[in-house]
């Protein structure tokens, strides 16, 4: 050691004072005449993204700690250590998951994709669990350091925010699902009904008089979200659970939806409420069919038209104008192209999805001091609609919003936009309520299962169902908007088509609703466009099937 250096131990660090050396991440720097003491100085935290070299050395440590079994070691190297750590510890204990192989692929970036292959002990019982994921690595915010970016899905592909996998038996018996004419629906064949058979067990196993197995399974979703069976260790014995649904329709329904990206089709039996089919082809598993909430555009015309008529402001046959344009309270509404009806009646109108001749003519309500309300309770007392009160039997639903509105939302709410929101059962219902001069709660398991009270609604006065059925029937009929679609939907059929506009994005939502053939049903298409383009061929293909 050169002459005027100094040795010392600082915090169990050997370092050498006074030479600029650095030893344990730490620089001690020489001090000179015009400095006051030693002081130290920490490395500096680096700052931009991880690079490749980073991103592999971090992904592959914390793949070889959680195959280890080892939860702490592998924690520390993301920057969500105690949610890490929580999650890591449970996959060992509560899932019962060990000999763990992890095998990563080439990184995309700055995300790194891998396999897992393991096995699931319990009380005996094993099973093989493999599955495939993906983990991205950034760079921590204040340590610097090349960190795994936490996500639930790290675990599991399947996993959202507050779920966890667990292992054991199995807190409901199976249930062997059969459709109103005991026919057995599977999740393998029906692949849509995935969401109902797990929501249907999660209610009725333990009454259907099967006997449970062990599984390994997800819990603690969103309030409504059935546990979702991953892996069975040991089957148990299923009970037999009836359900409304129709296997001929639903695999229409499957068919039908494949061919369009982001869509959900459902279909009723208008004379009883019993859902026939669900389906749904959506990147993200949500049952839109039965719980989205989303504007329906044009298909609430048939709603605002039943308000029209009541309310005393229009009629089926009375003539209404139908100009390109309309003002209310300083915002214009248009029609598609700024189209116009020279000459038509409310029919017409509504055959040709003129937007302006079903804003227009209420205008007279708004004197009335009811035009924010009246949309909402035609809804309510007449389409059972926005009660929030739906039961349909061990499955959650949306059963759609019409709340009071003011100024310009008010207009919007009558050609299905504004606050207004629905999702396919809702509009479905709509159209079965036509069909049916009244509406009848759908419904997903009989009401004789567990007696459960329906949500009710005045019937339909004669007068207005026969308009609304004239009113729907010449849409498919002539120049009507869903004339193309219906081709080949047997009578006594009619429809409505919509599209909605959403905010930052790109393309309307395709709407469409129709009865035929004994069935009611409705669909919905994220990004579709006009009605008729992509959920009208849904809808009529599932009638077709009734």
């Amino acid at each position: 050691m050169r002459s005027g250096a100094k040795a010392a131990v600082v915090g169990g660090v050997f370092v050498v004072v006074g030479t600029g050396v650095v030893y344990g991440g730490y620089q001690m720097l020489s001090g000179d005449d015009s400095s006051s003491g030693s002081h130290t100085r920490a490395a500096p935290v680096r700052t931009g993204p991880p690079g490749a070299d980073e991103i592999n050395k971090t992904a592959q440590a914390f793949f070889d700690a959680w195959s280890k079994g080892d939860a702490a070691a592998a924690s520390v190297l993301t920057n969500n250590n105690a949610a890490a750590q929580s999650a890591l510890t449970g996959f060992h204990d509560e899932a019962h998951v060990d000999k763990v192989t992890i095998t990563p692929g080439a990184a995309t970036g700055a995300t790194v994709p891998y396999t897992v292959k393991a096995q699931v002990t319990y009380e005996g019982k094993t099973a093989a669990l493999d599955y495939a994921s993906r983990l991205t690595v950034v760079r921590g915010l204040t340590t610097g350091k090349a960190l795994v970016d936490w996500q639930p899905a790290v675990v599991h592909p399947k996993l959202k925010s507050g779920e966890k996998l667990v292992t054991g038996a199995a807190k409901n018996p199976e249930i062997e699902a059969v459709d109103h004419e005991g026919r057995v629906l599977t999740k393998e064949k029906y692949p849509s009904l995935g969401f109902v058979l797990d929501a249907l067990r999660q209610k009725y196993g333990a009454k259907a008089n099967g006997t449970p197995g062990v599984e390994t399974w997800i819990e603690g979703g969103a309030e409504g979200t059935p546990n979702q069976t991953l892996l069975t260790l040991a089957k148990g014995k299923p009970g037999k659970l009836t359900t409304t649904l129709d296997a001929d329709v639903q695999a229409a329904a499957e068919r039908a939806v494949k061919d369009f990206a982001e869509s959900s089709v459902v279909a009723i039996e208008p004379s009883n409420g019993e859902i026939r089919a669900v389906a749904d082809n959506r990147k993200d598993g949500f049952p839109a069919s039965l719980q989205a909430s989303v504007a329906p555009g044009s298909t609430m015309k048939i709603v605002t038209g039943a308000m029209i008529i009541q309310n005393g402001v229009g009629g089926a046959d009375q003539p209404v104008e139908c100009p390109a344009t309309v003002p209310w309270e300083g915002y214009t509404f248009h029609n598609l192209k700024d189209f116009t009806i020279p000459h038509g009646t409310l029919t017409d109108a509504f055959a040709q999805s003129c937007n302006t001749a079903f804003i227009k003519p209420v205008k007279p309500l708004t004197g009335k001091g009811v035009a924010g309300t009246a949309l909402g309770r035609t809804a309510r007392d007449y389409f059972g609609l926005g009660q929030n009160n739906w039961k349909l039997g061990g499955v959650k639903s949306f059963d759609g919003s019409v709340p009071e509105s003011s100024g310009v939302e008010t207009a919007a709410s009558y050609i299905g936009q504004g606050k207004v929101q629905m999702s396919p059962l809702d509009m479905a219902s709509v159209s079965a309520t036509v069909i049916n001069r009244g509406f009848r709660q759908p419904v997903i398991v009989p009401q004789n299962l567990d007696g459960r009270e329906l949500a009710t609604a005045e019937p339909l006065p004669g007068p207005l169902a026969s308009q609304l059925q004239q009113m729907m029937h010449a849409a498919t009929t002539g120049s009507g908007t869903a004339v193309g679609a219906m081709a080949g939907v047997p009578g006594p059929k009619g429809a409505k088509t919509g599209s909605a506009e959403v905010d930052q994005q790109g393309k309307s939502n395709s709407w469409f609703t129709g009865y035929g053939n004994g069935l009611a049903a409705a669909a919905l298409v994220q990004s579709g466009g006009h009605g008729v383009d992509a959920a009208g061929p849904i809808v009529a293909r599932v009638l077709r099937a009734g």
